[in-house]
């Protein structure tokens, strides 16, 4: 690293990979508006993936990828930009960095071998949102390799020794000394506002200054200043390095006075980057107008190429055969058994459906026989995605760039391509050999738990409705479709507010499909509090024959999830045999309606005592309407409760806003029924709580936790709702 030899892509030609050992994917991470998407443009122009007005053949930029994320001005989908770099194809997998999308975040973390955080350098400490440190910790969970990224140095608040400290102390907990930058930042004169802008970088090992001021990168020795600055920085790096190597005997003889040659240091360095137990911190910035490269892209791209590790070093892949058999593990091999797995999803308005997939194992090529077969729903068998299986045949292979496809005549093991005519694919979902079916076990998404109730906006939407929600969640995993068999509403559930915005946009937009919003319901029931009797008389004569019913009831409450319970007691056959039913029959509709404010009535025992009959005009149809009367007269003569869902809620969060949340749950009228560790400095608060309370908790938890709470929701019972509350529902019915 800080070599200066090194091979760039061809702008227009799509970067190829004749083996796993040439492919590195790499997948960024950072807050939104950390400046992910700008680094990626300035990578791809460094890299010769495009000119140096930054577009594409087409005259598109290399950030075109969804007319959506141009109007917000905000990525909102995974996106992959390959560039090639010093023989390599790099993979560059550029996520939104908005909480709602996390989903996406997920898929990328999947495909990609290695992350780099991204943190703006004007923000400081409050740049590093508690997601993205969460995002870390999953990360060193399974091993994966890190490197920390400092964007916008052209801020005139930025503080470049403060932000690696920063970086220290937020992703070096456990070693800070395992959080070093590999460089330092070099300033040009001062302009008139005093502000002296980043013009190069000073290489710490190498002992070299990089020269971006000319818009080229150039290379030469330090000025005794610099050199004082590299010096004092230098040996604190060399020492975090030497204590990652696995040579044991190379820490003595550094700190006995021997000088360790560049070239140890950069291969221990580079081992231990790609163990994922050093994190080096780098500085990057956009190439000024007419420039071929940006500050510190070269420096990136060298160690994403040296440092990070190959697919072929990432660990074997567990699989099971689509019956849930265990199979051997696959090792990345470009002559072994075909395993590839779908991480994202998109529809063309030319090819159609999209998948862009990961292969972990074997060679894909095009127009080849595939078996496609996924758990659904990211491994939860909701009823809108169940387990499902096919045979398919591979379309067209394309390297993504911007709004680009440029074909590709295969795709190795540890390469990624986007795939055309997959049409029963979804996210998540793995592709094999025919003759050989395998199965992955997807990533973890969260769950969906901001409800939004959708109604067809016109007849014609109607019948395009359905369609185009399936094709909307088999593309997000994170969206979950219901139908809810209580309130009758079709509801979408969603991550957050700017999940729901888009999601209804590109039903819009790709589908066709319009849909208006319209208020949540919360399948409320009712149930008797005290016992109560009802008469129903149903008497009709208009000539000829009439109808005739006349029967009584005893209502009384049952214990919880007793549901409706139907007693005959009839004596003496005031209510013919053949009727009893019928009375059943109309006391069951008129509870399945609901009384008064129109919820299902549950939890009753409804008792026949007596009846009238008529020999001509009694009937079916005429003691069902009895029954369903003696229910209401019941009903309007006793007391009659409203009862909500109630909800058990798994709150975890850093231990600093558990009384936050526990304070928000009591506001929320719930019930703490206990609070426990949940890792390193987390907490899990379990708390009861009405689910009328928190329809848009999702939302609000990202408040009160600043963006760092998860939870979990479960139904757990129906209680009654406080009278003053019972009242206002009823009135709003």
């Amino acid at each position: 690293m800080g070599a200066t030899s090194h091979q760039s892509g061809a702008a227009g030609r799509a970067p190829t990979a004749d083996h796993p050992s040439s492919v590195r994917n790499v997948v960024l991470v950072g807050h939104s508006g950390s400046g992910k998407t700008t680094l990626v443009e300035a990578l791809a122009l460094t890299a010769g993936a495009v000119g140096r007005a930054g577009r594409v053949e087409d005259g598109a930029t290399v950030s075109d990828y969804d007319e959506i994320e141009h109007r917000r001005q905000r990525s909102v989908q995974l996106s992959l930009v390959p560039v090639t770099w010093g023989g390599m194809k790099i993979n560059v997998l550029d996520t939104p960095g908005y909480a709602d999308f996390v989903g996406e975040l997920r898929a990328g973390l999947r495909a990609a071998d290695a992350a780099l955080f991204v943190v703006s350098a004007a923000d400081g400490a409050e740049g590093l949102s508690g997601a993205t440190r969460m995002v870390w910790d999953e990360c060193e969970a399974v091993g994966m390799p890190r490197a920390i990224v400092v964007t916008h140095l052209e801020a005139a608040r930025a503080d470049y020794a403060r932000m690696t400290d920063v970086c220290g102390e937020a992703f070096g907990a456990d070693d800070p000394d395992a959080v070093l930058p590999l460089y330092l930042p070099l300033h040009g004169p001062a302009g008139p506002d005093g502000h002296a802008p980043v013009t190069g970088l000073l290489g710490l090992l190498s002992e070299r200054v990089y020269d971006y001021s000319s818009g080229e990168r150039t290379e030469r020795d330090p000025e005794p200043a610099e050199r004082a600055l590299i010096d004092g920085a230098r040996s604190r790096l060399i020492e975090g390095i030497i204590a990652e190597s696995e040579d044991e005997t190379l820490m003595d003889r550094y700190l006995g006075g021997e000088d360790v040659d560049l070239g140890t240091l950069v291969d221990d360095l580079e081992r231990a980057v790609a163990r994922g137990t050093f994190h080096p911190v780098l500085f990057a910035a956009p190439a000024a107008a007419g420039a071929r490269q940006g500050l510190g892209t070269v420096e990136l791209l060298e160690l994403v190429t040296g440092g990070f590790p190959t697919p072929l070093e990432r660990a074997a892949v567990a699989v099971t055969g689509p019956d849930g058999a265990a199979r051997p593990e696959v090792v990345c091999d470009p002559d072994g058994p075909l395993l590839a797995e779908v991480v994202k999803t998109s529809s063309d308005p030319y090819v159609g459906r999209v998948s862009l997939v990961r292969v972990f194992s074997g060679t894909l090529r095009p127009d080849a026989p595939v078996h496609v077969c996924g758990h659904g729903a990211a491994g939860r068998a909701h009823e809108d995605r169940a387990p499902h299986g096919t045979d398919e045949r591979v379309g067209t292979l394309t390297s993504p760039f911007g709004r680009q496809q440029r074909p590709l005549d295969r795709c190795v093991a540890g390469d990624l391509a986007c795939v055309a005519r997959l049409t029963g694919a979804e996210t998540g979902d793995t592709l094999s050999s025919r003759d050989r079916p395998l199965l992955m076990e997807p990533w973890a998404v969260p769950d969906a738990l901001l409800p939004l109730a959708v109604e067809a906006h016109g007849k014609a939407d109607e019948d395009k409705l359905s369609q185009g929600l399936a094709r909307l969640v088999a593309e997000d995993p994170t969206l979950r479709l219901e139908q809810n068999p209580l309130t009758h509403q079709l509801v979408l559930w969603c991550l957050g507010e700017a999940h729901q915005d888009v999601a209804l946009e590109r039903l819009r937009t790709r589908y066709g499909v319009r849909v208006d919003p319209v208020p949540h319901k919360v399948g409320l029931r009712e149930t008797f509090g005290a016992r109560a009797a009802g008469r129903g008389r149903h008497v009709k004569q208009s000539g000829g024959h009439g109808q005739f019913a006349v029967c009584e009831i005893e209502v009384e409450p049952l214990p919880p999830g007793s549901g409706v319970e139907f007693v005959d007691k009839v004596v003496g056959g005031s209510v013919p045999r053949p009727f009893v039913p019928s009375v059943e029959k109309g006391v069951r509709a008129q509870a399945a309606r609901g009384l008064g404010a129109g919820h299902p009535l549950v939890d009753v025992r409804v008792t026949l005592l007596d009846g009238k009959a008529h020999a001509v005009d009694s009937s079916d149809a005429a003691f069902q309407t009895a029954g369903a009367m003696a229910l209401r007269e019941a009903a309007a003569q006793g007391r009659v409760q409203l009862l909500e869902p109630v909800a058990e809620l798994a709150v975890v969060v850093p231990d600093a806003y558990v009384g936050p949340v526990m304070s928000d749950l009591a506001g929320r009228r719930g019930r703490v029924v206990g609070t426990e560790q949940a890792g390193p400095g987390r907490s899990r608060v379990r708390a009861e709580v009405p689910e009328t309370e928190i329809g848009r908790y999702a939302i609000e938890l990202r408040s009160v936790s600043h963006g760092t709470g998860l939870f979990t929701r479960a139904y757990v019972r129906h209680e009654p709702v406080p009278p003053q509350l019972a009242e206002k529902v009823r009135e709003r019915s």
